[in-house]
């Protein structure tokens, strides 16, 4: 996904610097100008063919570029590691987490439970099993298996930077029952200890805040072609949004929130006392 979006603001980029619309770019490659703004957004699979045609309409005759360019889109149309799990994921859900395994940044808020790079195994399938009631056993265990092969992105050799503020109440929600609650909370204490995670928590005493709009998450990419995307997840999808305003605001209230909870060391205090209590 990450890969198709580089590429595709690549030959936006092009396009425009040579002053050719997106129709006539469409015509050079038997399309129509909505699948050019398609692949410009990376929302579709690019075919070698189409990418030589428009980069010799683009005047890009040096070898080194075009070469380039043409391995991008090969590498682009190569399914990440996470399609094998698509029978068990919905359709808007793979295309996450793609985004989220070539990610640098990543600031979020939840509200419902806690984050999904942050969940023990034991809590994972307690929120899997109340999300997926019909599903079979089998089914849960991929869903949970994905879970924690996520994670890993957390601890890995060039992990990303992870902010999270969690609202008091996905921390007091139960699910698994108590011990799988104080294992989940003994291990926010743990993973915010971490140098790459940055965890606060919005005490209830806060009051109304800015995330009254609900969970969200700001993906952003060392790739200085691609902006920050937001990621919110609806019930039946999931909403992308990669305008500069749209993300901005998100950022505002992501900052705000932030700004009026209680600090790492603090929130890490909260947690222990919440441990104390379970």
């Amino acid at each position: 996904m990450v890969r198709r979006m580089l590429l595709g603001s690549q030959l936006r980029r092009l396009r425009e610097a040579r002053g050719i619309t997106r129709e006539a770019a469409g015509y050079s490659i038997r399309a129509s100008e909505s699948k050019i703004s398609r692949m410009e957004l990376g929302r579709v699979s690019f075919k070698t063919r189409d990418v030589e045609d428009l980069l010799t309409l683009y005047g890009i005759t040096d070898e080194q570029e075009r070469t380039s360019l043409i391995s991008l889109a090969k590498e682009a149309n190569v399914a990440g590691w996470w399609h094998s799990y698509s029978d068990v994921l919905p359709s808007w859900f793979p295309t996450y987490v793609g985004l989220e395994g070539a990610a640098s940044l990543l600031r979020a808020y939840e509200v419902q439970f806690v984050h999904g790079l942050l969940q023990t195994e034991e809590y994972a399938r307690a929120v899997v099993r109340r999300g997926m009631k019909s599903a079979s056993d089998a089914d849960v265990e991929r869903r949970v298996a994905l879970r924690l092969e996520r994670q890993k992105y957390l601890v890995a050799e060039n992990a990303p930077e992870f902010h999270v503020v969690l609202d008091e109440a996905a921390l007091r929600r139960p699910y698994g029952g108590r011990e799988v609650m104080r294992g989940q909370l003994q291990h926010l204490i743990e993973i915010s200890e971490r140098p790459n995670v940055r965890l606060q928590v919005v005490p209830f005493s806060l009051g109304g805040h800015s995330g009254e709009s609900g969970s969200f998450t700001i993906l952003s990419f060392p790739e200085s072609d691609l902006s920050d995307v937001v990621y919110m997840e609806q019930l039946t999808s999931a909403l992308y949004l990669d305008k500069a305003e749209d993300v901005g605001q998100y950022e505002r209230a992501l900052k705000e929130l932030q700004h009026d909870s209680p600090g790492p060391s603090e929130s890490r205090d909260l947690l222990r006392g919440l441990l104390q209590l379970s």
